[in-house]
């Protein structure tokens, strides 16, 4: 728990450092660098009272405006990935029947 107290200043976003949270637990939460690194643990009590999973701390407080445009370029990224589904392929009529039945008999 010692290493936990020394990165209490860093999880607050200080000296110009943002973070994101990624994951809260009761005592602990797990903060990520904005611009890339590990994510590591911080106690709670370090972060503002009102954040949530997913919301970036910067100088102490919750950054709203970072966290839109982070959720933005999240967005962004998974519609480059998506897959188009050709005109004629019904995704919503499903298989008749199992797809390993055959192979079981």
């Amino acid at each position: 728990m010692k290493l936990l107290g020394t990165l209490g200043g860093v999880a607050c976003g200080g000296a110009g450092q943002a973070v994101q949270v990624e994951v809260l637990e009761d005592e602990v939460a797990q903060v990520v660098p904005l611009g890339g690194g590990r994510a590591y643990p911080v106690p709670r009590a370090t972060l503002p009272p009102e954040v949530r999973e997913g919301d970036v701390v910067r100088e102490g407080r919750v950054d709203v405006e970072w966290g839109v445009q982070l959720a933005r370029d999240f967005a962004a990224w998974r519609a480059r990935l998506a897959v188009p589904v050709p005109d004629r392929l019904d995704l919503e009529a499903g298989a008749s029947e199992s797809l390993t039945e055959r192979k079981e008999r």
